[in-house]
């Protein structure tokens, strides 16, 4: 019989985010007046989602706040448009804003960059996944004109004859955006543009280091296990990052997806997750860890 993993060690620097923190830290203290709704998941982990809402909390989709009258709403972490704003002040819903300070202060960018591109014939660009709810809220800055491309194969979306503002979704990667802006000086080189071209490294640096402590983590292991829902983009890039510094690395959303198979021999294994995945659920999946046989 396979003994357990002797050491079992949760990487301190996966786990919530700053700005997830304060969004459920600002949900639990709403929580203790009475219900609150939150517009969309709080977190992309369902059972963070499923914590909070055993708590009295309620999540509704865009068509259900629009039908909401005169209750208490959470805007998340990832930020909304300002049609949002306005959908609350007509229907007289009081708004607990978590909008991320990071995401708030590139929302008002973006803003500034779509004033300046009405005066000048640019164009507002966005490196972000389509229909993202942090892009969603950042098109929203511009009256939905705002490019969004997700890869530099989509830079043809881009007319570079013009002047270009370039933005990042926050959670994006560093080498990703320099990609999209290589491809960008590329074309502008091929159609001989000298337009302005702004570029905004709004990359967070939070989110863009795991990569690096991950690869680090995941190699100091034999095996890993990366904890996260199944609605997280983020975490589905992260784990991507495991597999590549360590092939034994396994994807799980809790403790009873774990199969005692992968540890066996294993002396050292690692658990990590998502900026969505709560620390007690890693601490949940060590644990069984531990008392696997």
């Amino acid at each position: 019989m396979a003994h357990p993993p002797r050491k079992v060690e949760i990487d301190p620097s996966s786990g919530f985010c700053y700005g997830v923190v304060r969004a459920i830290r600002m949900a639990e203290d709403e929580l203790k007046k009475g219900v609150l709704y939150s517009l969309g998941d709080i977190v992309h982990n369902e059972r963070e989602v499923a914590r909070l809402n055993g708590s009295g909390m309620r999540t509704v989709n865009r068509e259900e706040f629009e039908q909401l009258h005169g209750v208490k709403a959470l805007i998340r972490a990832h930020g909304e448009p300002p049609a949002t704003y306005w959908t609350a002040e007509k229907n007289d819903i009081i708004i607990a804003d978590a909008t991320c300070p990071v995401v708030l202060n590139l929302q008002k960018k973006v803003h500034q960059a779509y004033i300046r591109s009405q005066q000048d014939g640019g164009q507002v660009v966005i490196y972000g996944k389509p229909g993202h709810a942090e892009v969603n809220g950042l098109v929203g800055q511009t009256e939905d004109a705002a490019v969004v491309i997700a890869s530099e194969e989509e830079t043809g979306k881009i007319d570079v004859l013009r002047p270009i503002y370039l933005f990042a979704q926050t959670t994006m990667t560093i080498a990703g955006l320099q990609r999209i802006r290589e491809a960008i000086e590329k074309e502008r080189t091929l159609q001989g543009s000298n337009a302005p071209f702004e570029v905004n490294d709004t990359v967070c640096r939070q989110v863009s280091n795991r990569e690096t402590n991950l690869t680090l983590f995941a190699r100091l292991h034999e095996v890993v296990v990366f904890v996260c829902g199944s609605k997280s983009s983020n975490g589905k890039a992260l784990y991507e990052v495991c597999l590549s510094a360590n092939p034994n690395s396994f994807m799980i959303a809790g403790a009873t997806d774990l199969r005692k198979e992968w540890f066996n021999g294993a002396d050292t294994v690692g658990v990590c997750g998502a900026t969505s995945t709560p620390r007690w659920l890693m601490e949940e999946v060590a644990e069984k860890i531990k008392r696997l046989e």
